[in-house]
């Protein structure tokens, strides 16, 4: 995973960027020198802003996990709790669903780097898409990104271990295993090891989704349904989340959504009521 501090940098020089492209816009503005090529120069300049903005974000998310209201000893006990929910809701073992991945290494390592690496580019690449190519649904799903990982936030401050670090699972923490980890080790434990619940992997997998099924128009935009429920393997299988991680993390994203259209509906009935027009009656009297 990129570092917090990465991201806070390349969210700074991001916003450099953007920056120098709207002065040089107004400089030219006020000179009344015609840009040449001022409608692309406004789009990269858009596209460097939000760009900014999604990096300032998962920076904000990156250094967040490592804070909790709450000690770490309880996030051992409360993924035992969950483990044990999960039995009682007749959902499939964690491990019994890791077990056969654990034959076959490539998969394994394959898993640990889409588990890596593949959530924040992809999901910025959906943003851009959606900036360049269909402007009016972008604010919507920026939107639904931002308050769903601000929501992720605030219930990862109750610290909660991964299924890899529960004792007795007989989960392997396959990152480990094949030198992949993306967490710091000294011996102990790591605060952002403790924010497993919700997944935010899973719910930017199926806002991404989201995105390409309600706004592309083409055929094949349905594969991207797979997309999270790949995502959700990936999670399981790496025992980094349980599964009700990725369903709390889905749950998320619908009270968002519910939300944003109870939202948009009250405001586009105030925006429909105007002042009212009556009528006057009476004779008109035309003058020759």
């Amino acid at each position: 995973m990129l570092p917090w501090q990465y991201a806070l940098a390349a969210a700074c020089g991001l916003f450099i960027v953007a920056a120098v492209i709207r002065a040089g816009k107004l400089a030219a503005r006020t000179t009344g020198r015609s840009a040449r090529h001022g409608g692309a120069w406004a789009l990269w300049g858009g596209v460097a802003w939000e760009s900014a903005l999604l990096f300032a974000l998962y920076g904000l998310w990156q250094f967040a996990g490592s804070f909790t209201v709450m000690g770490t000893s309880g996030a051992l006990p409360r993924a035992r709790w969950l483990w044990d929910a999960e039995r009682v809701l007749y959902l499939p073992s964690e491990t019994a669903v890791q077990k056969p991945f654990l034959a076959h290494p490539l998969l394994v390592q394959a898993c640990n780097l889409y588990y890596d690496i593949l959530h924040f580019p992809l999901l910025g690449a959906c943003l851009i898409w959606l900036y360049a190519r269909h402007r009016a649904s972008y604010p919507r799903i920026r939107t639904t990104v931002a308050l769903f990982t601000g929501m992720s936030l605030l219930i990862q401050l109750i610290p909660v271990a991964p299924p890899r670090l529960l004792p007795s699972t007989g989960m392997v923490d396959t990152a480990v295993r094949y030198g992949q980890s993306v967490y710091s080790w000294g011996g102990g434990f790591d605060a952002d090891e403790f924010s497993a619940m919700p997944s935010v992997h899973v719910g930017w997998a199926l806002i991404v989704a989201i995105a390409v099924i309600t706004v592309s128009r083409s055929r094949w935009r349905w594969l991207a349904a797979a997309y999270p429920v790949l995502t959700l393997l990936v999670v399981v299988v790496t025992a980094n989340h349980f599964w009700l991680d990725g369903i709390v993390a889905a749950l998320l994203v619908v009270l968002v959504l519910v939300v944003q259209w109870t939202t948009s509906g009250l405001r586009s009935g105030k925006s429909s009521q105007g002042p009212q027009v009556r009528p006057v009656r009476g004779e008109i009297s035309v003058r020759s």
